[in-house]
């Protein structure tokens, strides 16, 4: 049987609820709290006195890449869940339970239950303040959540069990679902393992679906990572395609069978923006286009890793002359990177009014398509779908680059788009789409999971 991980703030009830639940199921509970004053030899209180936070959080690690991997109910103290390294071992062949609570409901709670601060802020602020902070880290660590606020710890057991039998969407719905997903483009062995995790009689009602967003999005290599990816960190989850024109669709679907969230490619970047409760970040917001979304709580809540895949290859071009071909969603992440990097930018696309509306709100020029030879870029980025299959053309001519240009392209599919190829036959300095797509998959993974995959990991998976 899977371990069961109660995560979440201390004073939600992960104590008492993870022993009623253990007692039910007739497993060991183990609070890793308690864990840790038992082979410390000391209290919480008195490590975080005599040898501060960090020293605690060495034995809240050590504790929990020891623990074992099945067939046991785990409670996690509040701050597990911010290390990786921590996820990487909680989420292992597990279902992991978020438990919430209001602020002042936990105020109430830790009244009685005396815990070393973690501020110098009065309880109930430091209450908000702590919980905000981690908020990304709890939605992460949660494939079921709870609200306890108005529960005791009996219900919310019975509650947890509930879920933990049957998950959160109704045969109903799935069945929903699933003729939605039978309109798309997913192939027939794909469409296949659907249909069992949604409508087989023999369903695991604990597996949790993700997917990319987009019209269209078949082309997409997330759901190949993903599934790898899933597989080597033993998570009980399915990646797969939510391909519609209708982005009302694509959301109804995915809330309809509890999607832990979407990936959003082209062209919902900037129109799901309107349907999301909550734009976590301040890149997405600026940039105004969201390429992740979480479903966590009743809220969706939207991410932009777009501008960071981009960035990462270009920080040896901080200062360079830059110029951006297009104006669309991606351009936005990407004008935001180049910023970012002190770079001199022009932004070009053959609408003109759409690079001048895009220069104006990040404060850097604009030009025609035709002005490209006059400005003599160091670092040249297309930011078009053009190169992407099936429409494989080059937004610019062999004869328009030379060898001392920086040449990225943001297509990945194909991997070798034919301005990168013109560009190598140049001698330019080539970025494939392919960074973006790692460096943005790997930031991705962290908000869904928690989990910080290396590198070299996804460039396997991807290669």
């Amino acid at each position: 049987m899977r371990r069961i991980v109660f995560s979440g703030f201390r004073g939600t009830g992960k104590t008492e609820v993870g022993q009623l639940v253990a007692r039910q199921m007739n497993l060991p509970f183990i609070d890793t709290d308690a864990l840790i004053e038992e082979r410390s030899g000391r209290s919480i209180p008195d490590i975080f006195h005599e040898e501060g936070e960090e020293r605690f959080r060495a034995w809240e690690r050590e504790v929990i890449a020891t623990l074992p991997a099945d067939n046991v109910v785990v409670s996690t103290g509040g701050g597990a869940v911010i290390d990786p390294v921590n996820m990487e071992h909680l989420r292992r062949n597990s279902v992991c339970v978020l438990l919430t609570a209001d602020i002042e409901t936990i105020k109430q709670r830790l009244l009685h239950k005396p815990r070393p601060p973690l501020t110098h802020l009065p309880l109930a602020e430091e209450i908000a303040e702590v919980v905000y902070q981690r908020r990304q880290a709890y939605h992460a660590s949660a494939d079921f959540s709870l609200d306890t606020t108005a529960t005791s710890p009996e219900v919310a057991a019975q509650h947890v069990l509930q879920l933990l039998n049957n998950g959160v969407s109704t045969p109903e719905q799935r069945t929903h679902a699933l003729a939605f997903f039978r309109t798309g483009r997913i192939p027939a062995p794909a469409l296949s393992t659907l249909e069992n995790i949604l409508t087989s009689p023999s369903r695991d009602p604990q597996t949790r679906i993700l997917g990319i967003a987009g019209y269209p999005c078949a082309h997409s290599l997330s759901p190949r990572l993903y599934n790898a990816l899933f597989r080597r960190y033993q998570l009980n989850y399915h990646y797969t395609w939510f391909e519609d024109p209708e982005l009302d669709e694509i959301l109804h679907s995915a809330q309809e069978i509890d999607a832990k969230g979407l990936s959003v490619t082209i062209p919902f970047k900037t129109a799901i923006i309107d349907q999301i409760d909550e734009i976590e970040e301040h890149a997405a917001e600026q940039i105004g286009a969201v390429n992740t979304v979480v479903f966590s709580r009743g809220s969706t809540i939207g991410y932009n890793t777009d501008w960071l895949g981009i960035r990462k290859p270009l920080v040896s071009k901080k200062g360079k002359k830059a110029v951006l071909l297009g104006a669309g969603g991606v351009a936005a992440a990407a004008v935001y990177a180049l910023t970012d990097l002190d770079m001199e930018v022009t932004i070009i696309n053959r609408t003109p009014e759409k690079a001048h509306a895009l220069a104006e709100r990040f404060g850097c020029a604009s030009a025609t398509w035709d002005a490209f030879d006059q400005i003599k870029p160091d670092v040249v980025v297309n930011a078009t779908p053009l190169g992407m299959q099936p429409d494989t053309q080059s937004p610019l001519k062999k004869e328009q680059l030379n060898k001392e240009m920086t040449v990225f392209d943001l297509v990945y599919t194909p991997p070798v788009t034919p301005l990168v190829e013109a560009a190598r036959q140049v001698g330019c300095q080539t970025i494939t789409g392919t960074e973006v797509f790692v460096q943005q998959a790997r930031e991705q993974f962290y908000i869904f999971f928690g989990i910080d995959v290396p590198e070299t990991v996804i460039r396997e998976l991807v290669a």
